[in-house]
Formats: C-alpha cells, structure tokens, sequence
C-alpha cells in the first residue's frame, strides 16, 4: 500500500528555522535506508506556510484566496513523503527510525482506484495511468 507520511509544522519551521548541517545528515541518512529497502518513493520539504496561498472553493463557483502566512500552524504540513508499505504498522515501524525529536507526524493511506467502486470506469482509470505516466516523465 502506499501511504502519504506528513510532517507536521513547527513554530521553527514556520519561522524559516533550516536544518542545521547534522540534522540534514541525520535526515539523508534515514532517507537512504528508505530507498534502500524500495520504502521511499517520494520525499520533499516545504516552504513555511508565509511563503503559500489557500485557495477555498465556494458555492456557485466562488473563488477565495488567502495570502499566508497561516496561523494555526498545528494544522500545517512542513514536509512529506510517499511510501510503498506493506501495512499503516510498518510505516510507523520506520518513523520509530526517524532522527525526529519534539515533532507530529500524520500517516494517511493513499487511495488506490478500487476504492472508488464503479464510478471510476476502466475507460476512465486507463486515462488516469497515461496522465500518471505523462507527469512522471516530467519529474526531475
């Protein structure tokens, strides 16, 4: 299964606080285990939130969008990765292997095309592996 892992938002990193040198050692040494064991397809940090814009979507097509910085930031995302994981178990099993201190992290499974039942036609999950496969040749 793939999962979404979250890293929540810190009054640190929403300040811009950067990892110092051994903590980004620390971080591209877990990485690495990842990778190694085919657990890590993904992993990127995030900008704070001052540097973003929310977007709602109202009735009738109402558009609003709200300049950060955010405030609650025990709501905000810091950083993320997508794993491919046998189970939600072994996924936290690997964040006990994680160089985080004082942090929250969210474990979310990613949707996969059964669940969404019949509505999501073969005609419609073959269109949506030809656009996967079009935006994975485009990442660098």
């Amino acid at each position: 299964m793939r999962v979404m892992v979250l890293v929540k938002a810190t009054e640190e990193s929403e300040a811009g606080r950067m990892p110092n040198r051994d903590e980004l050692n620390e971080m591209g040494k877990f990485n690495e285990q990842l990778v190694k064991a085919g657990v890590m397809l993904v992993g990127e940090g995030l900008s704070s939130s001052k540097d973003g814009k929310r977007v709602r979507f109202e009735p009738d097509k109402k558009l609003v969008v709200i300049d950060g910085p955010f405030t609650e930031t025990k709501e905000l995302v810091a950083g993320f990765w997508i794993w491919e994981v046998a189970s939600l178990e072994e996924a936290v099993e690997w964040l006990k292997r994680s160089p985080f201190q004082d942090a929250e992290v969210e474990i979310r499974r990613v949707s996969q095309p059964e669940d969404f039942g019949d509505a999501f036609t073969p005609e419609m999950q073959a269109h949506e592996e030809q656009l996967r496969a079009e935006a994975a040749s485009r990442i660098q």
